[in-house]
């Protein structure tokens, strides 16, 4: 019986991972839905500056703010990176570092340079073992409940490089929640602000600024990027809780599928053994 022993073993192991697994996906599945209310509430605010931003673009003003120039050449990068701090969310970060190096590999491929923004845990322990990028800022542990100002320093270093000429783009490396069960990396261009909004238009908006558009777009365009990142890191948060869940159940299921064969073989074995014994009574008597 050291067989069925070992595997009745194997069972009640499997058994409290099991629970693990469970309890693991209903604490996400209760966090998906608080991070799924939080991503919806920013997007309205988003959604609006975005559009003040478009037609800010497509206005013919006499002020050019630097975020609004694409500049001749281009010879560094920049790209803030948005990671989870937390594992077991299955593809989730590894299916957007597929994206990131991607675009990476597309920029050194033309000879440019690369500076990364790191926000997460995942970013950092995955970027420190890539070679040929420069790591300028990071934040991590921000938890499930994200606060803007948490954000603001590794957003200015970007900015403040951006606005000193260091780097000539910067991007935002992202996932986007599609629904519960589907989450998908992107690479979104942030600086300089995309033209493309103003082309769909058939006419053109001029402003008169208070106190001056010089103050009125420094002021505007900060906050619009900083709302791109925040509605990015609590966009992930409800991917992380969506993919963490999604794991768990497909591990609990896996779980189940295994104790079943496990379940089969002991079965097997102890019919086995039974067997075994039978014969040798059997024989014990015959001999008798």
């Amino acid at each position: 019986m050291s067989g069925a022993k070992q595997i009745r073993t194997q069972i009640a192991s499997i058994k409290n991972t099991q629970k693990i697994t469970k309890a693991m996906e209903m604490v996400a599945a209760s966090k998906m839905r608080k991070a799924k209310e939080r991503m919806n509430a920013t997007r309205p605010y988003a959604s609006k500056i975005k559009n003040v931003i478009n037609h800010l673009a497509a206005a013919n003003s006499e002020y050019k703010h630097p975020f609004m120039v694409t500049r001749a050449e281009t010879k560094r990068v920049g790209m803030i990176i948005v990671t989870s701090d937390r594992g077991l969310c299955g593809g989730l970060n590894a299916n957007l570092f597929k994206a990131a190096l991607k675009k990476i590999s597309e920029l050194q491929a033309q000879n440019i340079e690369v500076d990364l923004s790191l926000i997460g845990s995942k970013g950092m322990a995955f970027f420190r073992r890539i070679s040929g990028v420069n790591v300028v800022s990071h934040v991590s542990h921000l938890g499930d409940t994200i606060h803007i100002a948490e954000l603001i320093g590794s957003i200015k270093v970007m900015l403040d490089n951006y606005m000193a000429g260091t780097i000539d783009e910067l991007y935002l490396v992202e996932n986007e929640f599609i629904n519960s069960m589907t989450q998908a990396p992107s690479v979104t261009p942030v600086l300089p602000l995309p033209a493309e909004a103003s082309e769909e238009r058939s006419h053109h908006w001029d402003y008169i600024y208070e106190p001056t558009a010089e103050e009125v777009l420094d002021a505007l365009l900060v906050r619009y990027i900083e709302s791109m990142v925040y509605s990015a890191v609590v966009e992930n948060v409800a991917c992380e809780m969506s993919a963490r869940m999604i794991a768990m159940k497909s591990a609990s299921d896996n779980a189940g599928s295994l104790i079943d064969d496990l379940q089969l073989a002991y079965n097997k074995a102890r019919q086995a053994s039974i067997t075994q014994e039978l014969s040798e009574i059997v024989g014990g008597a015959a001999a008798v």
